[in-house]
């Protein structure tokens, strides 16, 4: 494990792969960590320097006491570049992750080449999602997971054989700060008309049995993206396909990595 820090907090992050290839970097979605990348880093490790991070308030980084946006955890993601002394690299953006890797390309698009989302939208959520989610931080901060590991489990990864241990390491999660990580959620802004100005090389993968985030929300950005490769709709997967459908999502992606990303 290594670490960077940047405004007041310690970052975790950790490398895989061919030291000498080119970047690819993997930002992870809500309740997740670095490990929901697992199977991917190792479709891509032959060729490419892989790493993944935790960011504020989840896996090894921890919980952070004080508030904060997208863009600051975009912010946190060129910090890791420079941390790194990487020039340039792509971007695998999950759910949350994506949030922050389009946020990442919009405030220098000179340091990424190649943008690879998965389950994740430019706008922001309708009106009963946001209730949820902060019924969500209510409930966490009086009981933190206990209660809601297993809904949990189905909502974001579909399957009880992956659901399992993320169930184990949210019970685990300290229910202190949980707030701030749900606010940057549910606060966050809409940055649907700027898409035009990602530029970059990008592909989209969506589950056709997401119930997290609709997969005509992946549709429609496929659509947005002006130099967007495709629209990869992954059957019968849930919020996690690159996890829990690995199979059907790696090939895709290396394809893209391998002719954009080098």
């Amino acid at each position: 494990m290594h670490y960077f820090e940047r405004d007041g907090m310690r970052f975790a992050w950790q490398e895989a792969g061919r030291p000498d290839g080119p970047v690819v970097i993997f930002n992870h979605g809500f309740l997740m960590d670095r490990e929901m990348f697992a199977p991917n880093v190792e479709a891509l490790g032959d060729t490419f320097r892989c790493i993944t991070w935790d960011q504020r308030g989840f896996g090894a980084t921890g919980p952070t006491a004080h508030p904060f946006t997208y863009w600051d955890s975009a912010r946190d993601l060129i910090a890791l570049l420079d941390h790194l002394e990487v020039a340039t690299a792509s971007l695998v953006g999950m759910s949350q992750g994506g949030f922050i890797s389009m946020r990442g390309m919009l405030l220098e698009p000179d340091r990424f080449r190649a943008l690879a989302l998965i389950s994740t939208r430019s706008g922001i959520d309708e009106i009963p999602v946001q209730e949820s989610f902060r019924q969500l931080k209510l409930e966490w901060a009086a009981n933190g997971a206990l209660n809601v590991a297993d809904h949990l489990g189905g909502f974001l990864l579909g399957t009880r054989e992956h659901a399992a241990d993320w169930a184990e390491k949210w019970l685990k999660m300290s229910p202190q700060h949980f707030e701030h990580p749900v606010d940057a959620l549910v606060l966050r802004d809409d940055i649907t008309p700027r898409l035009d100005e990602i530029t970059h090389a990008s592909i989209v993968f969506h589950g056709s049995a997401d119930v997290a985030i609709d997969p005509a929300c992946g549709r429609e950005l496929a659509g947005r993206l002006p130099n967007c490769k495709g629209f990869v709709l992954v059957d019968n997967a849930g919020h996690t396909p690159n996890l829990t459908h690995a199979e059907a999502v790696n090939p895709k992606l290396r394809e893209f990595m391998m002719r954009y990303a080098r």
